[in-house]
């Protein structure tokens, strides 16, 4: 609520300056699409970033759809502009060492053994076979039971796809659900919660920002960057771009080569760190 405050006081400040006095009804209610683009280029020229101006375009919009329902004010000139188009995010992964520590860390001994060693299959699953954290929480133990080397995946769509199982997976998932106090039944959620239903997404990213916390890793690491990890380390050992992407389940391999650029930056720094001219 503060920033949508703060969006439509900056707006109005700009109206103010653009047409020479404070705006009243009728003058919202005149403003023309390339007022509103005069906006957002005098954002652009302040140096905003464009989420902050897909923000503030939002909370305009809301401004002006509020005072329509109220009858005040009725400009469709709003509903024409496009927010800016907001930069493609490059995955952060980890680097091996440090995905390493966290399954190194996964498993506490402090804490009931069946629910360690669930941490740490889930981790696992997550780095060794590249799900997302929805679909490893999604999945039965039938599924583990059923699964050889591989194990079917329902990602995003409804759309199945094969992940592998490496052997220190394989092991991490059977260690786990030996360790179950409920005799892990296959009709069973595999990722069971303290109080007995399917695990919760959030007491998973709790205890993967208490791994973050003890190792001193950035807030980009989530579990969702054990995803990104998989990919980049994968790429990073030759795997090709078309592998990688039926084994994350990426629909448009344009979205599997956002991986290229990490691949890029990380050979770019090692080549900073150790050319001589540098």
């Amino acid at each position: 609520m503060l920033a949508y405050g703060r969006d439509l006081g900056a707006f109005l400040a700009f109206l103010t300056g653009h047409l020479g006095a404070a705006p009243d009804l009728a003058d919202l209610a005149a403003l023309k699409p390339a007022d509103f683009r005069s906006w957002l280029a005098h954002r652009a020229r302040e140096g905003l970033a464009r989420s902050s101006t897909a923000r503030a375009l939002s909370s305009v919009k809301s401004f002006f759809r509020h005072l329509d329902r109220r009858g005040a004010v009725s400009n469709p000139a709003v509903g024409r502009i496009r927010a800016p188009k907001l930069p493609r995010q490059v995955p952060r992964p980890l680097a091996p060492d440090e995905a390493t520590d966290v399954l190194a860390l996964a498993d506490d001994p402090g804490r009931p053994a069946w629910i360690g060693r669930r941490d740490l299959a889930l981790l696992m699953l997550l780095y060794g076979g590249g799900l997302r954290l929805g679909e490893a929480l999604a999945l039965d133990v039938r599924h583990a039971r059923d699964a050889g080397e591989t194990m079917r995946i329902a990602g995003k769509g409804g759309k199945e796809r094969v992940a592998p199982l490496l052997p220190r997976v394989r092991d991490a998932i059977r260690t786990y659900l030996a360790a179950r106090p409920d005799g892990a039944p296959s009709r069973s959620p595999l990722f069971l919660g303290a109080r007995g239903g399917r695990l919760d997404p959030s007491v998973a990213q709790r205890r993967f920002r208490e791994i973050r916390a003890m190792l001193g890793l950035p807030a980009s690491a989530t579990p969702h960057a054990m995803r990104h990890s998989f990919a980049t380390h994968l790429l990073g050992r030759g795997a090709d771009l078309r592998t990688i992407q039926e084994l994350l389940g990426h629909a448009s391999l344009s979205t599997t080569q956002r991986y290229t650029a990490v691949d890029a930056e990380a050979l770019l720094k090692v080549y900073r760190d150790a050319h001589p001219r540098a």
